[in-house]
């Protein structure tokens, strides 16, 4: 994870399968930025409460994610 995005959180319900929703859901948000970054869509995201449009491309990918090329 980059400094700039907080750590999945962790579910609280004992459900083993549960358990894991946290990281899937992790992994589907990195997943969206990185189709976005091939495709050249914009990512639509919250922060503050407000619906949010946002260019990702390979500068603005965290660290440690693949290279969308």
């Amino acid at each position: 994870m980059s400094a700039d995005q907080p750590p999945p959180s962790v579910s609280r319900l004992e459900d083993n399968d549960m358990q894991a929703v946290p990281a899937a859901l992790a992994r589907a948000a990195q997943r969206a930025r990185e189709i976005a970054a091939q495709t050249g869509t914009p990512l639509i995201v919250v922060r503050d409460g407000k619906l949010i449009e946002e260019m990702v491309t390979a500068d603005t990918m965290p660290v440690g994610v693949c290279n969308p090329d």
